[in-house]
């Protein structure tokens, strides 16, 4: 499953959830808005979090893809070169 359908998923099933939980709890209107707004700040503060840490762990993944990409590509040059010394050797 792509992380961004995962993120997708939760955000929904997030909102899904709290509406029908606010919708049928027994409270004055006045009530269920105050809910509906404060639980819609901590729904969008945990996709938040949920985004910056995927966002952290593909920061390190590409770094470290990186890294690796230019480890190979310095041992390539270093065979490369070795190759050439041995053809004018």
């Amino acid at each position: 499953m792509s992380i961004g359908k995962f993120v997708a998923g939760f955000a929904i099933g997030s909102i899904v959830g709290g509406l029908i939980g606010v919708l049928l709890a027994p409270q004055s209107g006045e009530e269920t808005r105050e809910l509906l707004a404060d639980k819609s700040k901590e729904i969008c503060d945990k996709a938040h979090d949920a985004v910056s840490e995927i966002q952290d762990k593909a920061d390190g993944i590409v770094s470290d893809m990186q890294s690796k990409g230019d480890q190979l590509i310095s041992k390539l040059q270093e065979v490369i070169n070795r190759q050439k010394q041995t053809e004018e050797a």
